[in-house]
């Protein structure tokens, strides 16, 4: 018999202490060939899949769908090469693992997550086809007493959704009696219940209040007057064939700059050393109904204004449809959040570790200022707030890191000329 080996749990990037194994893709006693899916895991960054890096035979499971455990765990044995804890593998789209919202909205699975459809699941009879769903259709199947072999999946996908299980009821609902049809339970939200925390929203809970907790906030607030800022915004969007600039590519861009002459505010305190970046990585806050996302944009030294949005864009977009890369969530020493567009004069943001600050931004405000004569003149402003790492970081550091951003907010057209030393480094 072949020599018995563990199945360790990965560090999928620096920070990273634990993960969550959200799916076993084999059972004990099924055999697996290179590059076949072992299993996924969740972190609070992104889910990734684990496969097999060489022919193997799964025989036993000693960590179940669903349980979080600290990086290097064995997770299970078989017969296949011994696993290093530091192994990663390629990223897999949080839809492809079923983090789906609440509209059911799920991208269509990758190959890779339609091959183990031929395993039979531990417990389940080899004639039983196993079922590939999203952990809300299941949820939602056990709910209402739905054997989910009976749903059809939708968009031509293979994997069951949660608006295919909502349609099946619906249809199941419809067809029955209305004495029948009285015992259906609804599939509106109850008046109490208990919903299950996804494994980015535990995680993303638990690094918040230990950020809270280990790291020593300060905060320092500004305003920034951007009439200036917004007639030239209004100017570039009105010329044809380039990026439409939002008010939070030039809140980044200004940030950008402030770092390109400020490099100092341009490092984190990592394991009680100073790490000093090398390229300029701001993180963006993207709110989306799987919950809160910091990706970041890399490499932004002496980036254009027209590139900067361009770049955003299509971070912004890959949050949207669930395909970030763990790559896109590592680096940077800054995040934005930018809770404008929900009406807020001062936003105090939790820094994102390891990153070493974090800029919260307020809505705009109208309001009336003395011009230079004593006259009352209209102003438009925004409310800024730096929350910073004191381990790094101290007030007058960082309050001329903020003033630099606000300077170039209240100036804008240097946000347009990249710092020339940054372009020649």
């Amino acid at each position: 018999m072949s020599n018995v080996n563990e199945l360790l749990m990965p560090k999928l990037g620096l920070t990273m202490t634990e993960g969550t194994l959200s799916e076993w893709s084999i059972s004990p006693g099924d055999s697996v060939r290179p590059g076949d899916l072992l299993f996924v895991v969740e972190t609070d960054k992104v889910a990734t899949e684990v496969t097999a890096e060489a022919e193997g035979e799964l025989l036993e499971i000693l960590v179940q769908e669903g349980e979080t455990v600290p990086v290097g765990t064995v997770v299970g044995h078989w017969t296949g090469p011994g696993q290093s804890s530091n192994d990663s593998e390629e990223p897999l789209q949080e839809s492809e693992v079923g983090l789906e919202s609440d509209d059911g909205q799920v991208s269509q699975a990758s190959p890779s997550s339609s091959k183990p459809e031929s395993l039979s699941p531990a417990g389940e009879p080899p004639s039983r086809r196993r079922i590939i769903a999203t952990p809300l259709a299941r949820r939602l199947a056990r709910e209402h007493g739905l054997d989910l072999e009976q749903v059809q999946p939708s968009g031509g996908t293979v994997r069951v959704k949660a608006s295919d299980v909502r349609a099946a009821v619906h249809q199941q609902h419809s067809q029955q009696s209305p004495a029948e049809s009285a015992e259906v339970p609804s599939l509106a939200p109850r008046e109490s219940q208990t919903i299950n925390a996804s494994a980015h929203m535990q995680a993303m809970a638990r690094r918040m209040v230990d950020s809270k907790q280990q790291v020593p906030h300060f905060y320092l607030a500004a305003e920034a007057e951007i009439t200036e800022l917004l007639t030239l915004r209004n100017m570039l969007n009105q010329q044809e064939g380039f990026e439409k600039l939002s008010l939070n590519h030039l809140v980044v861009a200004a940030v950008v700059r402030a770092l390109e002459r400020t490099p100092e505010q341009n490092r984190s305190f990592i394991n009680n050393d100073i790490v000093q970046f090398e390229h300029i990585d701001v993180g963006m806050a993207v709110s989306t109904e799987r919950g809160l996302f910091a990706p970041v944009l890399k490499h932004m030294e002496g980036m254009a204004l027209d590139d900067i949005a361009i770049k955003a864009r299509a971070l912004q977009d890959r949050v949207q449809t669930n395909s970030l890369s763990h790559d896109d969530m590592q680096g940077g020493a800054i995040t934005v959040s930018n809770g404008g567009m929900f009406n807020v004069s001062y936003m105090t943001p939790i820094i994102n570790p390891p990153q070493s600050a974090i800029l919260g931004v307020g809505s705009i405000r109208e309001l009336f200022r003395p011009d230079a004569q004593g006259q009352p003149a209209l102003h438009k402003e925004m409310g800024l707030v730096l929350a910073a790492d004191h381990r790094l970081h101290d007030g007058a550091g960082a309050l001329a890191f903020l003033n630099r951003i606000v300077d170039a907010l209240q100036q804008p057209y240097q946000l347009l000329r990249p710092r020339v030393a940054a372009l020649r480094g």
